[in-house]
């Protein structure tokens, strides 16, 4: 237990003197009751908010840096004089600050920074593989080769590189200059510039966009940081346990195409959205915390489960029913839309690979259409955020139909707007109640990993058609038969 104004003190929200004015100015709230009194005593389980926004109660530090150019990434000791990121945290007055990881002087963007030990080792050890986004700036036209050539990997001198996902973002022959996106889960010295010079490109700009599911908040400035969110830091931790497996798995397929294609025969690919598109289980488990807080109530531990698969407005009766909620159901729709917006909007990122695999469908003319047991609202909020909804030609929710996941309803709305059969249609899904509405449509299934299910990951493989670890994985296997076919 610790006084309230010594957790905020320590969160960077002021000095002690500060912090006690912003509690008895009723700024400050606990597990979403205003507190007025500096010296209450919380609890590591705790939820502590100032002006609507959590802060970290923990006893270490977090921070998302968005790193300028011309400083190193080490600590003053291991510097030797050189100005380093440590430096800009000078008004912190912490110490054994570090950053999580190494980025070369000249390369900006994502770094964090914090003084838990052992969370900067998960995030870097290699055994641990999470995945590392940058955006490259090169001389030279990247082509569809170098594509191939990224996702086979390299031979250095000094190690052999692991498959990335290169995708070009635009290419100027008038200046003869590139702009791409390069994923990799490696850390070795000067990697990404090594790897563009294989293709014949050498780097003149280089920005580091996320780490894991963590992105880079663009509202920073270089040099500018700030405390992580509570989401946020359950995001790295969650990658930090990322256990060493990275294969691919396929079960028996259930009638499926000829071969081993995933895509042959099929004329429409049908998406469940959070948790398969788009990362996003990870918030509401907070954004239910804080709204059964209104009402004095904590967040049962069984709560997720017995809500999966439901509708928008199923869950909404189910709150009421079980918490007794006096509010009525579209008020606590519309409550609930508001909460989780933002997230929608600015915080909620694509699935590793989702992007490269729309595209990649859109190429070979397959229709895509999204069913989600989400808001219309917040679904349309997160594609157009992550600009997909150039290629979703049909979006329906589960209010739209008479009985949610796990009936098919909803995915036999879909392909009947699309105008494709079911059989010849492909369905990607995080949860069981999923899998399930798509084995129920008579269409074909695929399970893909989502941290918030891995308990029923024996169980998806079973009942899916196929299972993967995530989009990225797939695309690995599709370029590399592709090349295959190239060189064959």
């Amino acid at each position: 237990m610790e006084r309230l104004d010594k957790i905020l003190a320590s969160s960077g929200a002021g000095s002690r003197t500060d912090v006690k004015q912003m509690v008895r100015s009723g700024r400050v709230r606990v597990n979403g009751n205003i507190v007025k009194d500096p010296q209450q005593k919380i609890a590591d389980t705790d939820i502590v908010s100032l002006d609507g926004k959590d802060i970290n109660t923990s006893k270490y530090h977090y921070f998302m840096l968005n790193k300028p150019a011309d400083t190193v990434s080490s600590t003053k000791e291991e510097a030797g004089g050189a100005k380093t990121v440590i430096d800009l945290f000078k008004n912190e007055k912490l110490k054994n600050l570090f950053p999580v990881g190494r980025l070369d002087k000249d390369t900006t963007g994502l770094l964090i920074v914090t003084d838990d030990g052992e969370l900067g080792h998960k995030l870097t050890a290699p055994s641990h593989h999470v995945d590392k986004c940058y955006e490259a700036v090169v001389d030279g036209l990247l082509s569809d080769e170098a594509v191939e050539l990224f996702a086979k990997g390299f031979d250095f001198k000094d190690f052999s590189s692991a498959p990335a996902i290169l995708e070009i973002v635009e290419t100027d022959p008038v200046y003869n200059c590139s702009r791409a996106r390069v994923t990799i889960h490696e850390g070795k010295f000067h990697q990404v510039k090594r790897m563009f010079l294989k293709v014949g490109c050498e780097v003149t700009a280089l920005k580091r966009l996320s780490m894991g599911a963590l992105k880079l908040d663009e509202s920073l400035q270089e040099g500018q940081y700030r405390p992580l969110l509570p989401e946020e830091l359950e995001l790295l931790k969650n990658d930090g346990k990322k256990k060493v497996n990275t294969a691919i798995f396929m079960p028996e397929k259930k009638g499926a195409g000829k071969g081993n294609d995933i895509l042959e025969g099929i004329e429409a690919v049908l998406f469940d959205l959070d948790g398969t598109l788009v990362d996003s289980m990870w918030m509401w488990k907070s954004i239910d915390r804080e709204y059964l807080a209104r009402f004095g109530i904590e967040l049962p531990e069984d709560l997720q489960s017995c809500i999966e698969g439901m509708s928008f407005t199923e869950t909404a009766y189910y709150f009421k029913e079980r918490f007794k909620i006096p509010d009525d159901i579209e008020k606590m729709k519309a409550d609930w839309n508001a909460m989780a917006y933002d997230y929608y909007c600015h915080r909620v990122p694509l699935k590793a690979g989702v992007l490269e695999f729309l595209k990649l469908l859109k190429s070979k003319d397959i229709k895509m259409g999204i069913a989600t047991s989400n808001s219309r609202e917040l679904a349309d909020a997160v594609i157009k955020a992550q600009g997909i909804d150039a290629f979703i030609s049909e979006i329906h929710i589960s209010c739209e139909v008479e009985h949610g996941k796990p009936a098919p309803d909803i995915y036999l709305l879909v392909a009947d707007r699309l105008g494709v059969v079911p059989e010849k249609c492909l369905v990607f899904e995080d949860i069981l109640q999923g899998i399930d509405a798509g084995n129920a449509a008579g269409m074909r299934t695929c399970a893909v990993e989502d941290e918030f299910s891995a308990d029923t990951l024996e169980d998806k493989r079973k009942r899916a058609d196929y299972c993967y670890r995530g989009f990225d994985e797939l695309m690995k296997e599709l370029t590399s038969k592709a090349v295959t076919s190239l060189t064959s």
